[in-house]
């Protein structure tokens, strides 16, 4: 397996299968590209089905055994069931989506080896939800959400992205899993270095201590030291990068974006790599270089700009590294 410079293991990839979506969300750094019409064959720019089985199996060589499949819209594929029969048997799958195009596909993702799903809904009325996704689709991810349980597919995560316009939507969300079974809600802190809006952050730890004061229980999850809040049997969980060091001090994935090009942090584009038409020789090389060249985000690789934002630590950047550092570890 894998080990970054930092003593991290890469247990897992995300790969991105288009950048187009049939959402518009305001909060979004990447907002509705692309043909959106409905599910369609890969566009020239995207990933082949073969190209990402093939990076796949060369991963899977390398103790890699979990996939999320995100996007855009990854459902926008039309041979992602395709591309998640032909993964390897020794991997998780997962996908990311905003469970519009569920209804009608569900079944067939599980039985073609989905095994977990986490569907984007940021708000429990039509109006609302409109507000902030700039879609009219409020009905098919309702309909979206209950195939999915239906389906098998338990529990289904509800992420919804925490920030100004939907803060006062989330009691009702946090009873709405506690009332329907097979959901639970991960609460998303706003990361406004993305789209450059940061008067919209909130403060989280004051959404922590509301949940705790409402939890029949909490639990604290080791990777990225997550709190899980349970509350009248629903359980809600906040993923809360900007001001948690464990969070990427835990982080064991690298991503891949639709145009195949590897990457070693969400918030990273100067790493990337090229997967091209590469051999899987070549592509096993390129994923050990990635791994190795693994950073830190918050308070290292970036820092506080005294303005409340974030910037590039050029003083970080311009360090020697320790080319001696560990690569591999044993599995």
């Amino acid at each position: 397996m894998l080990e970054d410079g930092f003593g991290r293991e890469v247990t897992g990839v995300r790969v991105s299968l288009t950048d187009r979506c049939n959402f518009d969300c305001v909060y979004c750094h990447n907002e509705g590209l692309g043909d959106t019409r409905g599910p369609m064959a890969a566009r020239d720019h995207e990933m082949s089905a073969d190209d990402v089985v093939r990076f796949l199996e060369v991963v899977e060589g390398f103790g890699v055994d979990a996939v999320k499949f995100t996007g855009g819209e990854p459902m926008l594929r039309d041979d992602l069931e395709e591309i998640v029969r032909r993964t390897p048997d020794s991997m998780e799958v997962s996908l990311t989506t905003n469970g519009t195009f569920l209804p009608g596909r569900a079944e067939d993702l599980v039985e073609a080896g989905v095994e977990r799903v986490n569907v984007s809904q940021d708000a429990l009325d039509a109006d609302a939800f409109k507000a902030v996704t700039q879609s009219g689709a409020y009905e098919q991810v309702i309909e979206g959400v209950k195939a999915a349980v239906e389906a098998g597919l338990d529990p289904v995560k509800l992420n919804m992205v925490l920030f100004e316009q939907t803060k006062g939507y989330v009691p009702e969300m946090v009873d709405y899993v506690a009332e329907n079974d097979g959901l639970q809600l991960q609460l998303i802190e706003f990361m406004p270095e993305l789209v450059g809006k940061p008067e919209w952050a909130v403060d989280v730890e004051k959404v922590h201590d509301w949940l705790e004061g409402e939890a029949d229980r909490v639990e604290v999850r080791e990777m990225h030291d997550r709190k899980r809040y349970w509350v009248d049997g629903g359980m809600v969980e906040i993923v809360d990068p900007v001001g948690n060091e464990e969070f990427c001090a835990n982080c064991h994935r690298v991503r891949v974006t639709h145009e195949g090009y590897l990457k070693g942090c969400l918030n990273r584009n100067d790493d990337l790599r090229s997967m091209g038409e590469m051999s899987r020789e070549e592509i096993a090389s390129a994923f050990r270089e990635t791994v190795a060249n693994r950073v830190p985000y918050y308070g290292e690789y970036m820092v506080r700009d005294g303005e409340g934002g974030w910037t590039v630590n050029e003083e970080y950047l311009d360090a020697p590294r320790d080319a001696d550092a560990p690569v591999v570890a044993d599995d």
